[in-house]
């Protein structure tokens, strides 16, 4: 795992930014620990969130541009993907991970990536910000969420 090389994080004031997070639901002490990360960078950084569950990492991009459609400024999408023995993991990454990058180009709005993608259950422990993690991705997504949607509004005017 590196975490070595991660960026330090921005100053941003994300008040009155809207942030929906979309987490699914497999691997649910990983993806429960992501989401109380996101939750609470949402909330460290004055900005508000909604939370969606749905039940995998591949419902991820629909429910992401629904939610920009229909508000918000911001999604952080959650998901868990764990590599098996068949060539589901492939196809799984790569639609959540193509979906979610045409949701941001289409809507012109940030999501905030926190779909791991990992050979095993302990990886994801690893960076799901639970005790004993190394990582906590569910707050990175966040962070990276509001401060892309302060900076898109201030590049607006």
């Amino acid at each position: 795992m590196s975490g070595e090389g991660s960026p330090t994080e921005l100053d941003v004031d994300g008040t009155g930014v809207r942030v929906t997070i979309v987490a699914g639901t497999w691997h649910q002490a990983i993806s429960d620990g992501l989401l109380a990360g996101a939750l609470a960078a949402t909330e460290r950084l004055g900005a508000t969130a909604t939370v969606v569950r749905v039940p995998g990492s591949f419902e991820l991009p629909v429910v992401a541009k629904a939610a920009l459609e229909a508000g918000a400024d911001a999604v952080v999408a959650l998901g868990v993907i764990i590599r098996g023995g068949t060539p589901h993991f492939e196809y799984v990454s790569d639609a959540a991970t193509s979906g979610l990058l045409r949701v941001t180009l289409d809507t012109g709005k940030p999501v905030g990536f926190g779909v791991l993608t990992l050979d095993d259950e302990q990886q994801g422990l690893d960076r799901a910000g639970l005790p004993g993690s190394k990582e906590d991705k569910g707050a990175e997504a966040a962070h990276a969420a509001i401060a892309t949607a302060v900076r898109l509004r201030a590049l607006a005017g």
